[in-house]
């Protein structure tokens, strides 16, 4: 063994030794409040992400989508035509905000996104529920963020995890969640002139 090796794997023994006594203190398991937020790519294809990851380990999930309405996305027709059973998907966004130029009916859409987001998390029989966007019908005051979080912090089981995706999460929000994660946008496409495509965007 050359030197170089011996001292590598000497390391990776110290880092393995210290990282083994911290584990041993990270003991406690419980159903967590996850903020992805920011103006970077990558909130609604990650939460998605765990979405797959709760269908491989057998944890019956939901998705319910604000905003987004009937854009006809990979996510969903992907989850409602291979995996129903494992994962329900509702759909209570009748379109981004600038397409609708309607704030009664986008409020009234977001109330009844709401309320079967309760629904499906107060479920026993769900594990996993993402809240895709319900941060733009946050921001722009379609539900009340005390409420949201209240119903989080004091009615969410205590092993249910509940994903809350889109932009400019409130305060609030992010000091009741678990996990928080903000996305920085570096460079997009978009501001080349390349519109959203398939596979990358939805």
């Amino acid at each position: 063994m050359d030197d170089l090796t011996r001292r590598h794997n000497e390391k990776m023994k110290r880092i393995k030794a210290a990282r083994d006594e911290i584990m041993k203190t990270k003991t406690e398991e419980k159903g967590l409040i996850i903020v992805h937020t920011g103006a970077g790519k990558g909130k609604s294809s990650s939460g998605f992400g765990m979405i797959m990851r709760c269908i491989a380990h057998g944890m019956p999930c939901a998705v319910v989508q604000f905003i987004k309405g009937n854009w006809e996305t990979g996510e969903k027709r992907f989850l409602r035509e291979h995996f129903t059973n494992e994962c329900r998907f509702f759909v209570s966004g009748e379109g981004f905000t600038w397409e609708t130029q309607d704030r009664d009916r986008d409020v009234a859409a977001a109330q009844n996104g709401w309320r079967i987001a309760k629904e499906q998390i107060l479920d026993p029989a769900i594990r996993f529920v993402l809240l895709d966007e319900i941060n733009i019908a946050l921001r722009y005051d379609y539900l009340d963020i005390d409420e949201v979080v209240e119903f989080l912090m004091t009615q969410k089981p205590a092993m249910t995890h509940v994903c809350l995706t889109g932009r400019n999460a409130k305060p609030e929000l992010i000091e009741a969640a678990d996990l928080v994660t903000e996305m920085t946008l570096v460079k997009h496409p978009f501001r080349d002139g390349v519109k959203a495509q398939f596979g990358v965007e939805y």
